[in-house]
């Protein structure tokens, strides 16, 4: 019987964390486990999973370690221990794929589809010049764009700053015209009342959807929120599991859910997930401003959900500081974007090589990624 022998994590730059997972017969899976700003913590949380269930195991019993890392511990869930579950999980399906020799997508049940479209993000953290950069990307072939809406707000805040808002989508929407659609992130910075003002004076220039309108612990205000507007509501990067997801399908309050292949569980549980959206007419766009790891396993996911709407993807986008995506695998054109869309990998497990000599180099570097904390201007804390 082949059996898990070794595994190596790596933090590397920008702000990932990777796992390589050794098998007897010499197979490897790679898998991205990582909490933005936490990696240190999730990768102690990878470290004490594989050494208490996996090591010495057989890899080709991928729901059954799934199971046994949920529920074998009495606490469960949460972004730490379901993000290194997520990592283990995608290198686990890398190695069945490749014993199989064929792309993970083909032992779910193969593609509903043969290519899956992307979209490209525009303006940075506090967005800025969104006009100029979004018709850049359009020039460059990409038919679906996201912005933040806002920077912090203040609970209540004042009309200038709902106005400022609608004027930088405006200009967004003047620059690139109706044939694309623009994704606008509230980031869970914005006040149920302030989302309320928002969502309706946004409309008038037609998003693709809002995203996390509300932190997701205030999920019980989306149903207010989405009776108020036409917009297609978005969540759900900060939810972790089918669990999670439970109350906003039967509650009707959501269009589009947004599960993170490195935060929920991994390909194991996303499935699952995406098909329950499926059941209440929910379309998927998985969260994925990671790397190429977590990307990879994001297209395994589209490729077999027929509801599977759009993909995020981190091309350029501003946390990416050191390295890119792309950087860190042996052939780089496996995400090559043509007309917004990009091709299923065909290679076995994940479809992606990772250049492991160039993982152990960057690895070397300190480090040590936070997201800033901002506060208003009376010195509280604000959301970021």
């Amino acid at each position: 019987m082949t059996t898990i022998t070794d595994y190596e994590l790596f933090e590397v730059p920008p702000r990932w964390l990777f796992l390589r997972i050794e098998t007897s017969d010499g197979t490897v899976g790679w898998g991205e486990p990582v909490v933005e700003g936490r990696s240190r913590t999730v990768r102690g949380a990878v470290e004490e999973l594989l050494e208490t269930y996996l090591l010495g195991e057989d890899p080709n019993r991928i729901e059954d370690h799934w199971q046994a890392m949920y529920r074998g511990g009495f606490y469960r869930g949460g972004p730490v221990l379901m993000s290194a579950i997520a990592g283990i999980d995608q290198a686990l399906w890398d190695i069945k794929g490749k014993r199989f020799g064929a792309p993970v997508y083909e032992l779910l049940g193969g593609p509903v589809r043969d290519r899956v479209r992307v979209y490209q993000w525009v303006g940075g953290d506090r967005p800025a010049d969104v006009g100029e950069a979004a018709a850049a990307k359009v020039d460059a072939g990409f038919t679906a764009l996201k912005m933040n809406a806002t920077p912090e707000l203040r609970r209540v805040d004042t009309p200038s700053s709902v106005a400022a808002a609608v004027d930088r989508l405006g200009e967004v929407r003047d620059r690139v015209g109706p044939e694309v659609d623009i994704g606008v992130d509230f980031h869970g910075r914005v006040t149920k009342p302030m989302a309320k003002r928002l969502a309706d004076e946004l409309e008038v220039h037609e998003p693709f959807f809002i995203e996390e309108p509300v932190l997701p612990e205030h999920n019980d205000a989306l149903p207010q929120i989405a009776a108020q507007t036409s917009t297609p509501i978005a969540t759900g990067e900060r939810m972790y599991s089918r669990w999670d997801f439970k109350q906003v399908f039967e509650n009707g309050s959501v269009d589009v859910i947004q599960p993170d292949l490195s935060h929920a569980g991994g390909i194991t549980e996303v499935t699952k997930i995406a098909a329950m959206a499926e059941a209440y007419d929910v379309a998927m766009a998985p969260h994925c401003p990671l790397g190429p790891i977590a990307l990879a396993s994001c297209l395994q996911v589209d490729a077999v959900a027929p509801n599977a709407l759009i993909q995020e993807q981190s091309l350029d986008i501003h946390y990416n500081e050191g390295n890119d995506v792309l950087d860190y695998l042996v052939d780089p054109s496996v995400f090559d974007y043509d007309e917004g869309f990009v091709d299923l990998p065909d290679d076995p497990g994940l479809g992606v090589e990772i250049d492991a000599d160039y993982v152990r180099e960057r690895a070397e570097l300190e480090v040590d990624w936070h997201n800033p904390v901002w506060r208003h201007d009376d010195g509280s804390v604000a959301e970021w």
